[in-house]
């Protein structure tokens, strides 16, 4: 549901896996039990960070633009080619690139605002070997993978790379590079150690990554804790939950981070203190009466490898380990556990876009198996909410037989007329016609008697950017998500309650301040 350019893979996510969230023959289910239906805003943003909402927050980061996860490429100004990990990594690094392959791409996992590991797509990282030597050899960086930035303090394109053994990369032909260059030589198209930085810099597109892993990491361990107390105290406060009762909905989705099971002391570089502000979020929907269901937006090691699932540099190693499987579990248990007796907990949402291939269906399946047993282990009462994994081949049923004999599951799909070419070339009333038309026959497809609740986790009255919309089509699309979405056996939440400016049409609160949307 985020602003990245997601690959092709979205666009079968967004029209076909609807279709493909599991059923179940397990009974108890809104419409057949007369549950009311949910009618929620998310509260995106907050509690897991994601830049575009409020790209303010990273202004006073030094090198903001050199974060964890930015993709850069390094182009010899003496030479005229890019850096470039042969092989995608496993020997040596020449600079013979055409800045046309993921191999002349370099992550960069950040130390300090001038001290950086880089890593290319392989997962190997950039370091010395015999000395001199550049390569990309190591699974895990160490002080030979450790090299500092130097910017031309009048043209911050320009940098040269330092490292470890005090020396300079130097690119001495296109076969050869080394750290041996010592001088300063300026920093003219003549001098080896020069590199021209491209794709750095870029906010908001697929080279940068503005989430909780690159705030918290980009402040470090003093400013962090203080950035983020103040971002929690004033992004969500009491007032929006009587705003929210007042518009007519009943709920908030509220998408939270792993390391919110482990405060007051996460894991570096996660900062303590949003589980105080999740319990604020209960005390708030309890007052008011809304239903909180709690979603587990980033879990370890990211499960997709967005920046709005942590994700430190696009990497995606949930799943891979049962060790991220057991710190998940260990989270929904700290979850429910801890809200099981508030009369507001209404859900929880065991993981937010898992994706194929990078995550199995075994894996998914027996994760999900467990961590209902958690939920159930503290809550008889709280429906357990599943979502299907995105890409991969299209498959509607996979989760059809692991739903069998369980109670209160639920299945979240993400409704979103964006982040693909298809939608791009509609008008507005093609789009409204393909809500009436398409998201008719998936939400039908996936509602039946016998099977789980269907919930529209995630939707927008946003377009693509370019539709020369009025404001009475704006409020046609939305009027047209919320006819078709009030299907929905469980309910929908609609992305989000608040934005920044720019996002307006993905601000809740602006669209009903200004009459685009009523529920």
């Amino acid at each position: 549901m985020k602003l990245e350019a997601f690959s092709i893979a979205w666009f079968y996510f967004c029209i076909n896996v609807s279709f493909s969230n599991g059923r179940s023959v397990s009974g108890n289910y809104s419409g057949i039990n007369n549950i009311p239906p949910v009618r929620a805003v998310n509260l995106g943003g907050w509690l897991v960070t994601e830049g575009w909402m409020r790209p303010s927050l990273f202004d006073a980061i030094p090198n903001n633009d050199f974060l964890d996860g930015t993709r850069m490429q390094f182009k010899s100004v003496a030479v005229g080619t890019f850096l470039r990990a042969e092989n995608d990594g496993g020997t040596n690094v020449v600079a013979k690139g055409t800045a046309e392959t993921d191999w002349e791409t370099f992550r960069l996992w950040r130390m300090n605002e001038t001290t950086f590991n880089l890593r290319v797509s392989s997962g190997k990282f950039v370091g010395l070997r015999n000395g001199i030597d550049v390569v990309a050899v190591a699974d895990a960086p160490t002080v030979t993978e450790t090299f500092e930035f130097h910017r031309n303090p009048h043209d911050f394109n320009r940098l040269r790379i330092k490292a470890s053994n005090g020396f300079f990369l130097q690119v001495k032909s296109k076969e050869l590079v080394s750290a041996d260059y010592e001088g300063d030589g300026g920093w003219g198209d003549e001098n080896p150690s020069v590199f021209l930085i491209t794709n750095g810099g870029k906010l908001r597109n697929e080279y940068q990554m503005r989430g909780e892993y690159q705030i918290t990491n980009g402040y470090g361990p003093l400013l962090a804790p203080k950035v983020m107390k103040e971002h929690w105290n004033t992004f969500v406060v009491e007032n929006d939950f009587k705003f929210i009762k007042k518009i007519g909905l009943n709920a908030v989705r509220v998408p939270v981070g792993w390391w919110i099971a482990y405060d007051p002391n996460p894991p570096k570089p996660f900062v303590g203190g949003s589980v105080l502000a999740l319990d604020k979020a209960f005390s708030w929907a309890e007052k008011y009466g809304i239903k909180v269901i709690i979603n587990l937006h980033a879990a370890p090691g990211s499960q997709n490898g967005w920046e709005h699932s942590a994700s430190r540099d696009g990497s995606q190693e949930w799943g891979k380990t049962n060790h991220t499987i057991q710190q998940t579990i260990h989270v929904i248990e700290f979850l429910t556990a801890r809200y099981a007796k508030s009369p507001s907990l209404y859900a929880v949402e065991l993981i937010n876009e898992p994706r194929s291939p990078g995550v199995s269906l075994d894996t998914l399946s027996n994760f999900y198996r467990a961590g209902y047993d958690v939920v159930r282990k503290h809550s008889q009462t709280a429906y357990v909410v599943w979502s299907n994994r995105l890409a991969g081949p299209h498959q509607p049923r996979e989760l059809f037989n692991l739903a069998k004999g369980l109670n209160k599951i639920v299945i979240d799909v993400h409704m979103y007329n964006l982040f693909t070419s298809f939608f791009d070339g509609l008008t507005v009333q093609e789009h409204i016609d393909y809500v009436y038309n398409n998201r008719s026959a998936e939400l039908k497809e996936i509602t039946t008697p016998d099977g789980p609740l269907v919930f529209i986790g995630e939707w927008v009255a946003e377009l693509p950017a370019g539709i020369n919309a009025t404001k009475d089509d704006r409020i046609r699309f939305g009027e047209a998500q919320l006819q078709v979405f009030g299907r929905a056996t469980f309910g929908w939440a609609i992305w989000g309650l608040r934005n920044v400016e720019k996002n307006k049409y993905w601000n809740l609160e602006w669209m009903i301040n200004n009459g685009y949307i009523k529920f």
